[in-house]
């Protein structure tokens, strides 16, 4: 049976026992393997070339792959490894008229999880497949499980149902209970210390003290007083012995912000607490030991400062025993709508507006201002996103919060705020957005003019409902005229 063009696959009825994919060149083997696969109540794609199954793979998942190593277009090998880089579990089984070892564990080292001759024997590839897909659904089942009573009994305060959050949930569930040094890395604003308080929340230490060190905004010629703690006397102005951050961590955990920016010299004394559980305050002779856990973050690239020799080399490796690398928002957009729900709820609490009966918040953006959320890039991550909606909170005056609402820098982004020269025309470098909305813009004041200011009149006239024409003239700031 020859493959179907439409690259759109049928659901899988309720009663199948999997969805499996079959990329070969050869009608026959794809008849004989549809034939024989949907005897078994398997739903089956067929593809007849590498770059048809790879659009297969791209439209829909599957439970199993069954791909041919020699086809006209690609070979079989080079479709493993493009689909195992972008997808490292769904089970494949190789299928060759060349059977020899040395081919069947190169496909094994390219992460085949089988591989069958032809002619194959029916019942073993049979058994076979049933056995992956079986092992491949109670693995998964697993792991939806685990994350189910994650997210039920654990991380509250961090939203995030994305694959690339849950996969950090997951090793911070892991690391939690251990003793061992941990680093953060991530932009700015993805929520260093956020997990690092789950960390802690999580661990043995939850009794004791969290002790966040800021280490950027800490002047170098204090910071080693503050973490290590100093005697009376100890320099001018210290009238009074003081504790340092170490000893009030002391069976707790020490967060280090922005860990790159320390000075040389606090490293060095740092790198020794780590060693040796002990310091000296300032102007001390008594070591004083602690048991300390410690959590570092940073967006800054620790190996190249390394190579620099603005990092010691012995301390990166120190402190990155294990590495938690959290996404930047742009990778994970689809938490976007949960995180804006989160942050509605929060603001609105703190403003004491928009509450319903539970004390949930009863805002929501327009589909408009939330696809403009949606679309922007979000350098500044989870923090930017936190700043617009509370911005949107304390200016909401209903509960569906419009697109005027928005920074103007969003605006400005999406052409729906046109920047102007001193002439009063378009930026020398207008966007493609700018450029439509002012032409957008002239057209819809050419026609209200035409209708002697009616914006009824202008909405039939421009073939578009009233609300969307009252929405482009807020948008595209237009200064509504007395009817003459």
């Amino acid at each position: 049976m020859a493959a179907v063009a439409d690259l759109t696959p049928d659901a899988p009825g309720p009663r199948t026992r999997g969805h499996i994919l079959v990329i070969d060149d050869e009608p026959d083997i794809r008849e004989s393997l549809e034939a024989l696969l949907s005897s078994e109540s398997y739903h089956v794609d067929l593809a007849s070339n590498a770059a048809e199954g790879q659009k297969r793979l791209e439209h829909s998942s599957y439970d199993l792959v069954l791909l041919d190593l020699m086809m006209p277009d690609k070979s079989g090998m080079e479709v493993l490894e493009e689909i195992r880089a972008r997808d490292a579990d769904t089970p494949i089984f190789m299928i060759t008229a060349y059977g020899s070892v040395e081919v069947a564990v190169e496909a094994l080292k390219h992460g085949a999880n089988d591989y069958f001759s032809k002619p194959w024997d029916n019942e073993k590839l049979l058994i076979e497949i049933d056995r992956m897909i079986s092992k491949r659904r109670l693995e998964r089942e697993n792991v939806e499980l685990k994350r189910a009573l994650k997210q039920r009994y654990s991380f509250p305060n961090i939203v995030g149902k994305s694959e690339r959050m849950l996969k950090v949930l997951d090793l911070v569930a892991q690391v939690a209970g251990s003793r061992a040094t941990i680093l953060i890395t991530g932009e700015t604003g993805t929520g260093k210390e956020l997990i690092a308080n789950a960390i802690h929340a999580h661990s043995a230490r939850a009794e004791h003290s969290f002790v966040p060190v800021h280490s950027g905004s800490v002047p170098p010629d204090l910071l080693e007083s503050a973490l290590f703690g100093h005697v009376k006397g100890a320099f001018t102005g210290a009238v009074a012995a003081r504790k340092g951050y170490f000893e009030i961590a002391n069976h707790g955990t020490i967060f280090f912000d922005e860990i790159g920016t320390i000075s040389l010299e606090t490293q060095t004394k740092l790198l020794r607490v780590i060693q040796e559980r002990e310091f000296m305050p300032l102007g001390s002779t008594e070591t004083v030991r602690v048991d300390v856990r410690i959590v570092a973050a940073t967006n800054a690239d620790l190996k190249r400062l390394v190579e620099e020799g603005k990092f010691r080399e012995d301390l990166y490796y120190r402190l990155n025993v294990i590495n938690l690398a959290l996404p930047p928002l742009r990778e994970r957009k689809e938490d976007i709508p949960a995180l804006v729900e989160h942050f509605f709820t929060k603001y609105c609490r703190e403003n004491e507006k928009f509450l319903d009966e539970n004390g949930r918040s009863r805002l929501n953006f327009e589909p408009d201002a939330m696809q403009i959320l949606m679309d922007h890039h979000w350098p500044g991550n989870v923090r930017e996103l936190e700043n617009v909606v509370e911005r949107a909170v304390v200016l909401a005056s209903q509960p569906t919060v419009p697109v005027d609402v928005l920074p103007e820098h969003l605006l400005e982004a999406k052409g729906l705020r046109i920047r102007r020269d001193e002439s009063g025309g378009l930026a020398p470098d207008a966007s493609l957005f700018e450029i439509v909305a002012e032409f957008e813009r002239k057209k819809i004041i050419e026609q209200l003019e035409a209708s002697d200011w009616s914006q009824t009149a202008a909405a039939e006239a421009l073939h578009i409902p009233l609300s969307t024409l009252n929405q482009k003239i807020k948008r595209l700031n237009i200064e509504i005229r007395k009817k003459s």
